[in-house]
């Protein structure tokens, strides 16, 4: 069978001289190698992109990580220095994309500021800064030179009941990364929590009763899914989604 079409989010980075329309290449590595699926950025346009065109010739949307922040005003807050950096023209394509590839019933995987970004779609708020909030920890990266430092399995996360992401990795606690300033605050619309650390940070949710497969992670799967099972196995079901997404488009 063909490898399914996903499609892959944008940061807009200045740098010599140009802006350039990037993803890390971890996601892409994920989506090749765990997920047996063909990975295809789409550029930070906005309102310049037919969404319903793109997403009529791809079988997934991803929405990665970044440093850069959801803009607070998108939630009814005011944008800070200290909150950022921000990507407006990112905030523009990945919210109405995440929004129609819902309602599509295209298969969606979001992680990070992918989760920020689907919450926030949804009409959600989030807490910016939340290692200064009463009763949190801090889930900020270690301070290193080292990547895999920076994205070591750092602690561990609770799996609501019955929830999507325990029929993926199963019903037990698992170990995860965590290279956040931000968290999910008031969950948007139809939002259901998938998963919690134990300092109450939501690390996962989903979209009840969306028409497809949607998962999102706080943490970062992409790093480790070429040696951890769980990262492995939220690859496969997200290419796995995407797979069954194309057969059924293949038969209409």
């Amino acid at each position: 069978m063909t490898q399914p079409l996903i499609l892959v989010s944008a940061d807009v980075k200045p740098m010599d001289g140009y802006r350039w329309h990037a993803a890390p290449s971890t996601y892409l590595e994920a989506i090749l190698k765990a997920a047996d699926a063909l990975p295809v950025i789409l550029p930070s346009f906005g309102e310049l992109i037919d969404f319903d065109a793109i997403l009529d010739r791809v079988d997934g949307v991803l929405a990665t990580g970044s440093r850069s922040n959801v803009s607070p005003d998108l939630y009814g807050e005011v944008p800070t220095e200290e909150n950022g950096p921000y990507d407006p023209e990112r905030d523009s394509t990945t919210l109405p994309l995440l929004r129609r590839a819902i309602e599509r019933g295209i298969p969606v995987f979001a992680i990070c500021r992918g989760m920020q970004e689907l919450n926030v779609a949804m009409g959600g708020t989030l807490h910016t800064e939340i290692q200064d909030m009463d009763g949190r920890n801090d889930h900020r990266a270690p301070v290193s030179d080292e990547q895999s430092e920076r994205f070591r399995i750092a602690h561990p996360i609770q799996l609501a009941e019955g929830s999507c992401l325990a029929g993926i990795v199963g019903p037990a606690p698992i170990e995860v990364n965590s290279l956040h300033r931000q968290a999910l605050g008031e969950l948007g619309r139809s939002l259901k929590i998938e998963a919690t650390a134990e300092d109450g940070t939501i690390e996962a949710v989903t979209v009840d009763k969306a028409p497809g497969y949607v998962m999102a992670t706080q943490w970062h799967p992409e790093y480790w899914a070429a040696s951890d099972l769980p990262s492995q196995q939220l690859f496969k079901a997200f290419g796995d989604a995407a797979r069954s997404y194309a057969a059924a488009k293949a038969s209409r």
